[in-house]
Formats: C-alpha cells, structure tokens, sequence
C-alpha cells in the first residue's frame, strides 16, 4: 500500500516539476489550450519571459505583433512596451504610443493608465500643442483605467486633475461615460 502511494507522488512530481524540453514541447502544450491570438500572444510570452525557452526578445515581439494585428489587447500593450523600451525591436517612440492606443482603446486598463500618464506627462513637459485637450484626455484614460480597478489609476486620478479647471475635469467625466456607453 505504502509503495503505491509512494509512485503515486512520484508521478505527481514528475508532472509538476519537469520542464518540457523543447520549445515544440511546451507550445504544443501551450496552443492544445489557446488558439488563434491568444496562441500567438501565450508564444509572445514565453519568449520574452524565458519560460520553456531562451529568452528572446525579438522573437517576442514576432509574436506579440501577429496577435496584437487581431486585437489581442494584451499582446498590443506589451508589443508597445518592446517599441518603447527598444527591446527586440528598434526603439520606436510613435509605434509605441500607437499599440498603447489600440490596446487602450479596446479596454486595456493597463493601457489606458500608461496612456493618461503618458499625456499628462507630455502636458507638463510642453510637448503637445493643445495642452488644454491633452489634459482632459489624460484624465478621461486614467479614470477609465480606474473603474476598472486599476490601483495605480486610483491615485493618479487626483494628481492628473491638479491644476485642471471644473470645466476640464467635468468635460473628462462626460467623455469617460461616452467611452463607457460604447
């Protein structure tokens, strides 16, 4: 009796503990579970963190780039952290903000947080033209990260709307509860 339950754990062991050998292995594992751009984006993932495989940036944002083009949109925000961080992609501040949108715009909350600081940041350094406009679309993508829980949105919501008129910060409520009524 002893002895069967002894295999029994070494079984469970076995299953647990051991890494699939080849990148095959665990991909196959991986897409028998996901299809599609989740697939893609769970290959994204295992390459940039190394899991199952050589690290891999470049092969990452391969990967990254196939699902985010099918609006995955987790895939898009990590695809945009690749452009703005130049890893295994040339360093890519436009392609960035442009995968960081996508991804905001498709309720990313993680998006749409990186996206509010994002503006507020360029506010408070003069970088865009039409500061006025810039502010309350900072605050309308923190806010929005925040109904969804966000915690770091949380926070940022009453430093975003310092030195924000009533008006500005009304007008970026209305624009939340449009966005929200999509």
């Amino acid at each position: 009796m002893k002895l069967l339950e002894a295999e029994r754990m070494a079984l469970f062991f076995r299953q647990w503990f051991t890494r699939p050998t080849t990148l095959n292995d665990q991909l196959t594992t991986t897409e028998t579970k996901a299809t599609g751009a989740e697939a893609q984006f769970l290959k994204g993932l295992a390459f940039e963190g190394g899991k199952g495989v050589l690290q891999d940036y470049a092969q990452a944002a391969h990967w990254y780039a196939q699902a985010a083009e099918q609006n995955h949109n987790l895939a898009q925000l990590n695809l945009a952290m690749l452009y703005g961080q130049g890893q295994g992609v040339e360093r890519d501040e436009a392609k960035s903000l442009m995968w960081l949108t996508r991804a905001a715009q498709l309720g990313n909350a993680a998006a749409q947080y990186r996206l509010g600081v994002h503006k507020h940041l360029a506010c408070r350094k003069g970088l865009v033209g039409a500061v006025t406009e810039s502010r309350i679309e900072a605050l309308k993508w923190v806010r929005l990260s925040a109904v969804q829980g966000y915690r770091p949105a949380e926070s940022a919501c009453e430093f975003v709307a310092l030195g924000m008129t009533r008006e500005e910060v009304a007008e970026s409520a209305l624009r939340v509860s449009e966005f929200i009524a999509v």
